[in-house]
């Protein structure tokens, strides 16, 4: 067994314990903040390093979408919303995913489940709402044509405002390292009480 190390992925310190073992593939395991990792006695070191940040990636990520689909109060949040529609759309299940990148969410009428950016959780509930009630009106409407725009704007009329913050979370989320450390500063106190 190699030293435990310390690596970081996506800001999370984790520890980092390899094993070789008889086994084929690398295989990891996510415990807290240690990640044991089994390799093959074959695999180079080189090998195994290029494999680790996208493993503890993934798990991480697989550990936060549990975490967070384990709060109940989503489902119940996307059910007030469908009732506001004139034919309410029926919602089976919310899941918070840590795999859409491009989209903020996502509604299947097959299985009446709207899926959620892992990012949109913490935020605030209006903003959700927003963001289940758009998704949901493209049951009625595939495109974003006007008539979407209009029973959207009817579901939920803060979109306009819950539209104009994600704008912003994106822009600042794209450009937080071009910032200088004055401006981060003054960003991360921004939340604070003042003094």
């Amino acid at each position: 067994m190699d030293e435990p190390r310390t690596l970081t992925v996506d800001g999370v310190a984790l520890t980092l314990v390899v094993e070789r073992k008889r086994v084929k593939n690398l295989n990891a395991r996510l415990r807290g903040s240690t990640i044991s990792l089994s390799v093959p006695y074959h695999a180079t070191r080189s090998e195994i390093d290029a494999a680790i940040p996208d493993l503890a990636r993934t798990l991480l990520r697989r550990a936060r979408a549990r975490q967070i689909n384990g709060e109940e109060d989503a489902l119940a949040l996307a059910r007030r919303v469908a009732a506001r529609f004139p034919q309410p759309p029926e919602v089976h299940g919310v899941a918070f995913v840590t795999t859409q990148r491009s989209q903020w969410g996502s509604y299947s009428p097959s299985s009446r489940t709207i899926r959620l950016n892992a990012v949109l959780r913490p935020m605030p509930r209006w903003v959700l709402e927003a963001v289940v009630a758009h998704e949901l009106a493209h049951a009625f409407h595939l495109d974003h044509s006007e008539a979407f725009r209009t029973l959207l704007q009817r579901v939920c009329p803060g979109t306009d405002r819950a539209d104009a913050f994600l704008a912003g979370v994106s822009w600042l989320a794209g450009n937080w390292e071009r910032l200088h450390p004055v401006e981060r500063a003054l960003l991360h106190r921004s939340g604070e009480e003042p003094d």
